[in-house]
């Protein structure tokens, strides 16, 4: 891991030149949770100045990174853009500011100011949006057990996120490990930990030790009553940014 990363940043050095600022490994790899084959070496930069031309020089490097590398693309932000966006992306900036390495650089998110009353009213969005779209796909997909199987992988990591999140937004420090994040939310909403699990199982092994259709419903129901109680246990504080 340390190999490929010292490479991504001598290759962003050499494209970027003096207009890289910062260049940041944030997320499982920093959190402890990272399983190779499986998790994402996600990065994040920092930049002088950006438009066309500049990104057109990065875009070899980022190409390699995805095709070579099999990791997803770095983001690219100016830092005075990062500072102002903790608003609208909150659940983001959060987990950035908590779990990062830097790896070039000034560390452009060890003071950003993340304004916890929009956090958790993004949690409750995201976690609104993820269950609106799993109903969205039973009525497209309807009896096609690959595709539903596949919404659920893919589903599982966005929840276990939202999960988490909603931990912080109870004021609680969440866990690291996925199934004791479940466990603590079963215990605050109801919602079962099992099917959070099972899935999150079949995430990781790609074996099914349960129906995917129940696994599916349960799914539902248990993100239904995670949004209920949080609706309802900690409620929305007034919407607006908070002073830097």
């Amino acid at each position: 891991m340390d190999g490929k990363l010292s490479e991504l940043v001598s290759r962003l050095k050499e494209a970027a030149g003096k207009n890289l600022e910062s260049v940041v490994l944030y997320g499982s790899a920093v959190r402890g949770d990272f399983h190779p084959g499986s998790s994402d070496l996600n990065v994040m930069c920092t930049l002088v100045s950006i438009d066309f031309a500049e990104l057109q020089l990065l875009a070899p490097v980022v190409q390699w990174w995805m095709h070579e590398m099999k990791e997803p693309a770095p983001l690219f932000f100016l830092t005075e853009e990062l500072r102002r966006s903790t608003d609208v992306f909150a659940i983001e900036s959060l987990d950035i500011k908590k779990f990062h390495r830097l790896l070039f650089g000034k560390d452009p998110v060890a003071d950003l100011v993340i304004p916890m009353n929009l956090h958790r009213v993004e949690v409750e969005h995201e976690l609104r949006l993820l269950l609106l779209k799993l109903r969205q796909h039973v009525v497209i997909a309807g009896h096609n057990e690959l595709e539903l199987s596949a919404v659920l992988r893919k589903s599982i990591s966005s929840a276990r996120t939202l999960l988490r999140h909603t931990l912080l937004a109870f004021g609680e420090e969440p866990p690291v490990l996925a199934t004791n994040i479940f466990a603590r939310i079963e215990q605050l909403t109801g919602a079962g930990a099992e099917t959070f699990a099972a899935i999150y199982a079949h995430h990781e092994t790609g074996v099914w030790k349960n129906d995917p259709f129940g696994l599916y419903d349960e799914l539902m129901h248990a993100l239904e009553k995670v949004i209920t109680t949080l609706d309802t246990m900690v409620p929305k504080k007034e919407w607006k940014r908070a002073s830097a």
